[in-house]
């Protein structure tokens, strides 16, 4: 039977992983997750996610390993959640202004699924600590809860710092793009972008309100990262829900250079805020390489 200190040492690790899921739960520039029913979806899967966490360890003190096998179960109800979220994005993208594409969708399901593990991780942790200090130290055990406590909010903190991405700010410079239009051809800061403007109304409508942004890649391999076309879509699919559209989205390659265009007519005309969300814009999973993996010699002579 479960003492009261450790029904205490539970609900401590259960409320410790589920503010950590809160905590990682914050809507940001993507306005992603929506509220409140996103941010209700999310936290009540956080707070299973705490609870199987917390109770592991009572559990196999207890010798109840039968319990312990929902472990295996969570895992695959996480992967579920990962499974539903896609599916989710994916059923919406025909009423965005643009696709945010199949890598970038694939790419927050797993952020999703992975901090669904945080909160898992942070709570069993808090629980390993407050039982290893109460049993075998001389600590009071009101003091190894929060010792507890702290370990768990550490061990986030940790995981949060392990699993964060880089943006396209940490590889590129993003600069303002002159808009021309010649001959019914859009030119950013003349790279061709399109050449779909075949009326009046389309040439005035780009000069008068079009703008764009220009990324230059800080070092040659990271053309890698910024010319795959997921990477693109995702930064215009970024621009677009930000700011809106009027009419006109495009993103454009420069292939001698390696500069990417960001052209569109916006809702709301903000240059400053073009450029800050293409910035912020997450480098996806899929298209990460590393440089320095590149140079090693695989099995190849020396």
């Amino acid at each position: 039977m479960l003492g009261s200190f450790d029904i205490t040492v539970i609900v401590t690790s259960i409320f410790v992983g589920f503010v950590s899921r809160g905590i990682s739960l914050k809507e940001d520039f993507r306005q992603y997750p929506s509220y409140p029913n996103g941010y209700m979806i999310h936290l009540i899967t956080g707070f299973v996610a705490a609870s199987l966490g917390a109770v592991a360890l009572p559990a196999l003190l207890s010798k109840n390993f039968v319990a312990v096998t929902f472990l295996t179960l969570a895992i695959q109800q996480f992967r579920d959640v990962r499974k539903t979220e896609k599916e989710s994005l994916e059923s919406l993208e025909q009423t965005e202004y643009t696709y945010r594409g199949s890598a970038y969708i694939d790419g927050i399901a797993k952020t999703f699924e992975a901090r669904n593990y945080m909160a898992l991780v942070t709570a069993l942790l808090t629980s390993i600590v407050i039982h290893i200090l109460s049993n075998f130290t001389p600590i009071n055990k009101w003091v190894s809860l929060l010792l507890g406590i702290t370990a768990g909010f550490f061990s986030l903190y940790f995981l949060i710092r392990f699993s964060k991405g880089k943006t396209i700010g940490d590889i590129a410079d993003v600069r303002t793009g002159t808009v021309e239009v010649k001959d019914s051809e859009l030119f950013v800061d003349d790279i061709y972008v399109s050449n779909l403007l075949g009326t009046d109304n389309a040439e005035k409508l780009i000069s008068e309100e079009g703008m764009a942004v220009v990324i230059y890649p800080r070092e040659s391999h990271f053309r890698i990262n910024l010319d795959n076309f997921g990477q693109r879509q995702a930064a215009l699919f970024e621009a677009t829900r930000a700011l809106g559209v009027k009419r006109y989205h495009f993103t454009r390659k420069d292939y001698e250079k390696g500069r990417v265009v960001i052209a569109l007519v916006p809702l709301k005309k903000d240059q400053d805020a073009l450029i800050e969300v293409v910035k912020k814009c997450p480098l996806l999973e899929s298209v990460k390489k590393s440089h320095s993996v590149m140079k090693t010699n695989m099995g190849g002579k020396k």
